[in-house]
């Protein structure tokens, strides 16, 4: 591994544990050149399905857009990286669980909105936003009511009120 400061190859594992409910190893490295300690993830890397899009063409699964639409949606929110990075793991585990060669992107949709649900109802409402194409404020309206009325009450604890007025 180069250091990402200095360019050298003269480095070295000072710590490492298990990140991400175990399906990652977190390692801090030191180079030996220059003293810099930076921090490398280490995954298995195993074969995803293909996505077919809505207009029928076919991709690559790319981690680095499902990460960057969840993180847009969760822009300016108070969610742990962490979190982030867990929900992204449930999402790459349910891909691989169903063994299936192609998964549509309407599917994956529907499993970030899932985890966008868990993780904050305003990061969720952004994305369903854009993933739904809601047309009016009636739209959001409406969603943000079956969000309220399907939420459990201990997962608003922890949650910013959607709106002014609510959890007073």
């Amino acid at each position: 591994m180069h250091c990402p400061n200095c360019g050298s190859d003269d480095t070295r594992v000072v710590d490492s544990r298990l990140a991400n409910e175990g399906f990652q190893v977190r390692r801090r490295r030191e180079c030996g050149a220059c003293g810099d300690r930076f921090t490398t993830y280490e995954s298995a890397e195993l074969v995803l399905p293909r996505i077919v899009k809505r207009d029928g063409s076919r991709e690559a699964f790319a981690e680095d857009k499902l990460r960057s639409g969840m993180l847009r949606a969760l822009e300016k929110r108070p969610v742990d990286t962490e979190r982030v990075e867990a929900a992204i793991t449930h999402i790459k585990q349910r891909l691989r669980a169903g063994g299936e060669r192609e998964v549509s992107s309407g599917q994956i949709g529907e499993w970030v909105m899932a985890e966008l649900r868990e993780l904050d109802q305003v990061a969720y409402v952004r994305f369903a936003s854009v993933y739904r194409s809601f047309e009016d404020v009636n739209a959001f309206r409406e969603e943000i009511e079956r969000l309220e009325r399907e939420s459990p009450p201990e997962r608003h604890e922890n949650q910013l009120p959607l709106l002014p007025g609510d959890g007073e």
